[in-house]
């Protein structure tokens, strides 16, 4: 790599990083403000675990996630299952492109179309917004990342595995369960922790159907910050990027470990 690369991708950090790391430092800050450092202290993450009501909202936050994240990689992953293995190219490839749409289109249309129809539905059901509509919303919207990262591990098969495990007499679930889904697994874990980010990182769509009571981390970060500075927010953020970076690890760990079992 020549220079301006390597200078280009400096910058590049330099401007991703700086703001994250200067949040996390001001975390520890003695004072009430960002301008000036005054010295080393925990008050802020003490008044954060000691507030009642926001440390809820962080496990609404982490329940939300881990749940829509193991939803949505079930169905993404039988859904990637199903449309690569689908005779007809026409249905195929239209299927593929309405997962395409869906990861493109707007976080505000698709928040906007969810609020539509919950409110349609409560009007007929009297299901009101909390809980169950955020938690729909973040599988519907997480599927398409699993279905697009275990679809191309699908067709990095070999046919002839699969060959095999038909002429050796296997049944086609036998094959899903100790062919294709051990093959596909780093995919599959891949699609889990990305599915998983994704919620714990959402807003937009979270904004519109949370209610009820029931909120999610973003949307009352959002609201802190609309009535001034509080250094509890950059608490929870430095809390929320640890075990971002935690998760991230334990997922090149993973992958690394399962290398190296394929490689003996």
């Amino acid at each position: 790599m020549k220079w301006y690369g390597k200078l280009y991708i400096a910058i590049l950090l330099i401007f991703l990083y700086v703001p994250i790391i200067f949040l996390i430092v001001y975390s520890f800050n003695s004072g009430n403000t960002m301008t000036h450092f005054e010295g080393f202290t925990l008050n802020h993450y003490q008044s954060l675990f000691k507030d009642n009501r926001l440390m809820s909202i962080i496990f609404n936050t982490l329940g939300v996630a881990l749940i829509a994240a193991a939803i949505s990689t079930l169905i993404g992953t039988l859904g990637a299952v199903g449309v690569y293995y689908l005779r007809q190219k026409r249905l195929k490839r239209m299927l593929t492109a309405m997962n395409n749409i869906l990861l493109i289109s707007s976080d505000v249309v698709i928040g906007a179309s969810f609020l539509i129809m919950f409110i349609a539905v409560g009007h007929l059901t009297g299901l009101g917004l909390g809980l169950f509509t955020v938690l729909l919303s973040h599988v519907a919207f997480c599927i398409p990342i699993v279905f697009l990262l275990v679809l191309p591990r699908l067709a990095e098969l070999n046919p002839s595995i699969l060959d095999a495990a038909q002429d050796l007499g296997a049944t086609e679930i036998q094959i899903l369960n100790r062919v294709i889904l051990p093959q596909l697994t780093p995919a599959i874990i891949g699609g889990f922790f990305m599915a998983l980010t994704y919620s714990l990182d959402d807003f937009t769509v979270s904004f519109f159907v949370t209610g009820n009571g029931f909120s999610v981390l973003s949307v009352e970060v959002y609201s802190m910050a609309r009535k001034g500075i509080n250094m509890e927010i950059n608490a929870i953020s430095t809390l929320l990027f640890v075990a971002i970076l935690i998760g991230i690890s334990g997922y090149l760990l993973f992958q690394r470990y399962l290398k190296r079992g394929i490689q003996r």
